[in-house]
């Protein structure tokens, strides 16, 4: 969510990397979208490709069974938990929010949702208000942590514990700031799987723009690494990198897609974007210039799989794939890792694996929910 860019000539080494790996995928079932019809083949990176090709191949599989931890402590009985939200409108943010609304019913705890409102001055508000309430533990809910660096470090002399979700870039226990544990998929992960989905696609020969919002540092990362893991493959041209902030899409995109098509034209034929939002802010504009919802520019989503681009992507409606995060599953894995913290143990060291969700595998399903978490944390509970 659930978000500056390095010199044009690194963009495109990355993109070359990317192509590469994706050469041998079929259009429109394994890589999941429409037919298309590449330009004449442009030599190198045969390497990078057929390893793309593997990657997206095992991305779109689905587990049958649940791959996370079974042991840990017995439920805590009692405590209140706050969730410090980045923004509601926020698709990531809400569904891991959803996610502890179900977990806390099972585990018998009280959650509150308090809403930043995507400003600085609203998520520094709704986090003093949640230390204003004395809660067990406090969730730092899609936002980096240093805007609320004084919040932060009250918590810590309090010793309350805090668990983050995409609040920095690594999964994991954090020193600085001091976070229990930090829930989010690999960032290098997705980003390697959105370059290498674009590579399969095009045969190694797209023109792509990234989109991104580079005040969010995880985002920023995120589209760096993008660019890197494209710039592998040299028949792939990095033609543009758009910095629209988060809450500025719904304002900004539609006027930023109708310049990008004067400017390129057929040569656009493939995007990737930090979070699925931008692609439901480009789509009037893409329909307005007669594109047609199934094919280029080819649209994949580097996080976070809401609902809305399930949608897009089962309808073939500028959208054919996304990345998803499991965000049921991260919100019960905020409450196991909050349960573990009160018993003194360690976090569970659990990252959810890199998922790759198409029009050919996601069934019409509009959220990406691995098998078996909550019959497993329900174990490890004793609920």
């Amino acid at each position: 969510m659930h978000p500056s860019r390095k010199a044009a000539r690194n963009g495109a080494v990355l993109l070359v990397l990317a192509a590469t790996a994706l050469l041998g995928c079929e259009r429109g079932t394994s890589a999941g979208a429409g037919p298309y019809a590449p330009g004449p083949a442009r030599n190198g990176c045969p390497t990078v490709l057929a390893g793309a090709r593997q990657s997206v191949q095992r991305a779109q599989q689905v587990r049958s069974a649940w791959h996370g931890p079974t042991t840990g402590p017995r439920a805590a009985s009692g405590k209140d938990i706050v969730y410090v939200a980045q923004s509601m409108t926020n698709p990531g943010v809400a569904g891991a929010a959803r996610g502890m609304a179900e977990a806390a019913k099972v585990i018998g705890w009280r959650v509150r949702v308090i809403d930043g409102q995507g400003t600085p001055a609203g998520i520094q508000a709704a986090f003093s208000q949640a230390l204003a309430l004395r809660p067990s533990g406090i969730v730092i809910g899609g936002f980096d942590p240093r805007l609320t660096a004084q919040q932060v470090a009250r918590a810590e002399a309090e010793h309350l514990p805090l668990i983050g979700w995409h609040a920095v870039d690594s999964p994991g226990p954090s020193k600085d700031p001091a976070l229990f544990t930090n829930i989010t998929t690999w960032v290098q992960d997705v980003a390697r799987i959105s370059a290498d989905w674009v590579i399969a696609h095009s045969h190694g020969t797209a023109g792509v723009v990234v989109f991104t919002d580079a005040s969010i540092p995880f985002a920023r990362n995120k589209s760096e690494l993008i660019k890197k893991d494209l710039a592998t493959c040299r028949g792939l041209k990095l033609l543009a990198e758009e910095n629209i902030p988060l809450p500025d899409t719904s304002s900004r995109t539609p006027q930023e897609v109708s310049s990008l098509l004067s400017r390129f034209g057929d040569r656009w034929t493939h995007s990737v974007a930090i979070n699925d939002v931008y692609f439901a802010d480009a789509a009037p504009a893409l329909r307005a210039a007669r594109k047609k919802g199934a094919g280029p520019p080819f649209n994949i989503g580097a996080g976070d799989g809401d609902p809305s681009a399930f949608q897009r992507i089962n309808s073939r409606e500028f959208q054919a794939a996304t990345v998803p995060e499991p965000f049921s599953q991260q919100g019960w894995q905020i409450l196991d890792e909050f349960n573990r913290a009160f018993a003194g143990r360690p976090d569970s060291g659990y990252v959810a694996s890199v998922h790759l969700s198409t029009a050919a595998n996601s069934r019409g399903a509009t959220t990406w929910d691995p098998p078996g978490y909550r019959a497993a944390y329900r174990k490890i509970w004793g609920r």
